[in-house]
């Protein structure tokens, strides 16, 4: 019997892994926030001593970024010091962590995709909190997998994909930015290569460590990632805005975001063989799952 712990199971990343069809013999765990409140790093601790986990997965994170510029603490306390207590608990349990990360710890300035070795330099307070976060996961559990994901979407919660089968339902036109590039990313796709990594690092003890970069294949601005979600509700009876391209200064918020978050993802691949499909696919799957 294997048990792993999931962290942050009632987000997008959280309910994935939870839906997947784990190997027999290996049970999930995902306690709610009143069984486990990773704001308590004492609780943290007694929660990871009292059994043997075989990995854990910590997909626990405060996204809310515009909020955060303001929620300083907040974000920080879910952020850097959660993991940094998951990170010391699981090290002296001699348990491997895996650690969702963001493309936010980039500043976006690059030219082509990040590479995972590449200078981290974030622009806000959410990606400074999980680049702190990564610091100390990385420093403190040698047995670690960082994975740092981009633009998740899924039929749960909120993400731009509801949010644009939302407003388009009720608009004929809608204004979308154009000038940033990223990897969208299925939160189910993801949760696959997640848990893919947690099993082979709870069997093997010299699987793969380090940090990698999981997310769908192909690139799109939010405009190209727009048309196609409105492409595949239009195919499915659903009306079919028209999506007017804009710059980012036309969209002000209050934290700065990457104009270039695109992952390098071949290091997960030669690691463990993991390779997203596009992310043409995977959206037109949430979206035929949300409008049917």
């Amino acid at each position: 019997m294997m048990e792993i712990l999931v962290t942050g199971g009632a987000g997008q990343v959280g309910l994935a892994l939870q839906r997947l069809a784990w190997p027999a013999g290996v049970t999930l765990q995902a306690p709610t926030r009143a069984e486990l409140d990773l704001s308590d790093t004492a609780a943290i601790a007694d929660y990871l001593a009292a059994r043997p986990w075989a990995a854990v997965i910590n997909a626990a994170a405060y996204t809310a970024v515009d909020k955060a510029e303001d929620d300083v603490v907040a974000a920080f306390a879910l952020n850097a010091m959660a993991p940094a207590a998951l990170a010391d608990a699981t090290r002296k349990a001699g348990v491997p962590l895996v650690h969702v990360s963001t493309d936010y710890v980039f500043d976006g300035s690059k030219a082509g995709p990040y590479e995972v070795e590449d200078p981290v330099c974030p622009i806000g307070v959410y990606g400074a909190s999980k680049e702190a976060g990564e610091q100390a996961v990385r420093t403190v559990n040698p047995r670690h997998a960082i994975v740092r994901t981009a633009w998740v979407v899924s039929p749960d919660r909120a993400n731009f994909v509801k949010t644009m089968l939302r407003l388009g339902a009720d608009r004929p036109e809608l204004r979308v930015v154009a000038d940033q590039r990223g990897c969208p990313t299925s939160a189910a796709d993801l949760a696959q290569a997640l848990a893919a990594i947690a099993l082979r690092m709870a069997r093997e003890p010299d699987a793969p460590t380090g940090t990698f970069h999981g997310v769908n294949a192909g690139e799109a601005t939010w405009c190209e990632l727009a048309n196609h979600v409105f492409d595949v509700a239009a195919r499915h009876g659903r009306p079919r805005p028209k999506v007017t391209p804009i710059e980012t200064r036309d969209y002000p918020t209050p934290a700065r975001r990457p104009a270039n978050s695109r992952l390098a993802t071949h290091h997960l691949a030669q690691a463990y063989g993991i390779t997203l499909r596009p992310w043409q696919d995977a959206v037109a799957e949430i979206v035929g799952k949300l409008v049917a």
